[in-house]
């Protein structure tokens, strides 16, 4: 069992918000969560992948929220009973101006985002993501890594070694908490199975799929997986892909509900709207995932691949998409890149509109050309550019002078709380 850092943040909301809506990827601790929460809280718990239950449910979606009376509930998998919508808010509009935490429902698909409800419970919810475990998370560390760069307190530190087959460790492993503990046949097994149970189930729920979707899945999530930590050009995939540039963009709008990979849209201000290219990148929600699409199967094979870089920076990415989730302010997360190939990582913007830039590099070594894409980033967002920042495989914390401007080199120990 791990601790879940989200726990205190849900628990806060269900004391402001009459409705919470708990969403994230299928398998990665929704469940257990609630239920620690509900018993926490004193809610009862009840699943939607009760198929009677659910058949109840979708014969009349008033007369079960009305059953319900007083009780405050969990309602797990509510992504099955989307006609509960309007129930549940002539419910909550009912409640007393001070009822608060009438409503957990949780779901492993982005439903409130989908085109297929129109109603959304405006002033009523509270949405929060849980994600696969962050590496935080599995080491037990208390750090919040969009805290500390935000901070900006970058002390001189060592941290421990950590090479690179530890690092391809990481990525094959992922996040699942399923998958911890488990030996390299039985993650394969599992990943296997969790991408059956997606394509073939919760796929078909949200897009009415015609013809052969199977095989265009089957053949698209590799080629995206390959694509981890890359811009997204839409045509390209579709001409290697044999598909029209529509279905393309359909699947993949699709594959983002069901939290299977991100967009990472471009940083597009002021100045840098003439300047920036304007594609999203694209990253898988896991690695280990992404790694089983791939064929990846030992740290040896994907340190020789050509994925490593870019899987690399999507962990990375991902670790600061999870713990933004409980970090002390809210943030956004976009990339940077300009028409002569000079590039930021991720760019994080703060609630004051300033911005950090990262980068993320596989290697022990630093040079000053490792600095030029968050000196352009730097230039074209004047005041905005708060500081830069390198997350590379050596051990020290190490101020770096650019030209005019001092940038700073960090331990990936750090991130990965080793």
């Amino acid at each position: 069992m791990y601790n879940r850092c989200l726990q205190t943040s849900l628990e806060e909301l269900l004391r402001e918000f009459r409705v919470v809506y708990l969403t994230g990827p299928r398998q990665s601790g929704k469940t257990t969560l609630a239920r620690a929460v509900a018993e926490k809280v004193g809610m009862d718990y009840v699943t939607l992948d009760d198929q009677t239950l659910l058949a109840t449910v979708l014969s009349d979606p008033p007369g079960f929220v009305r059953s319900l009376g007083d009780r405050n509930i969990v309602l797990d998998e509510f992504q099955y009973a989307p006609t509960l919508i309007p129930a549940i808010k002539e419910a909550s509009d009912r409640l007393a101006p001070e009822a608060r935490g009438k409503f957990l429902l949780t779901g492993s698909t982005d439903i409130f985002r989908s085109a297929r409800v129109q109603e959304a419970l405006p002033g009523h919810l509270a949405r929060l993501e849980l994600y696969p475990l962050s590496v935080a998370e599995v080491q037990g560390q208390p750090r919040n890594i969009i805290d500390y760069l935000s901070a900006g307190d970058f002390q001189s530190c060592t941290t421990p070694f950590i090479s690179r087959e530890q690092l391809a460790g990481w990525l094959l492993r992922g996040g699942y908490p399923e998958v911890m503990g488990k030996s390299a046949r039985g993650r394969q097994v599992w990943f296997k199975s969790y991408m059956e149970g997606r394509l073939y189930k919760d796929f078909a729920s949200l897009y009415t799929a015609r013809g052969d979707y199977h095989s265009k899945l089957r053949a698209m999530t590799p080629y995206l997986a390959g694509l981890s930590g890359n811009l997204l050009k839409y045509a390209n995939l579709a001409n290697d892909l044999e598909l029209n540039d529509k279905l393309v963009k359909d699947y993949i709008e699709i594959l983002e509900l069901m939290f299977i990979i991100q967009r990472l849209p471009a940083w597009l201000k002021n100045r840098a709207k003439r300047m920036a290219v304007r594609m999203p990148k694209i990253h898988f929600v896991d690695t280990g995932l992404a790694c089983h699409l791939l064929g990846l199967r030992n740290e040896r094979q994907l340190l020789q691949s050509q994925y490593y870089g870019g899987l690399l920076e999507n962990m990375v990415y991902m670790e600061c998409v999870k713990q933004a989730c409980w970090a002390q302010e809210d943030i956004r997360l976009q990339h940077f890149r300009n028409p002569r190939q000079h590039e930021v990582d991720i760019v994080l913007e703060r609630d004051n509109t300033n911005i950090i830039g990262i980068e993320v590099k596989a290697s022990a070594s630093v040079t000053a050309r490792d600095f030029k894409g968050l000196a352009v980033l730097a230039e074209l967002a004047g005041q905005q550019f708060e500081r830069g920042i390198l997350f590379y495989t050596g051990q020290e914390v190490l101020p770096f002078r650019y030209h005019d401007m001092v940038f700073h080199a960090l331990p990936l120990g750090l991130l990965l709380c080793v």
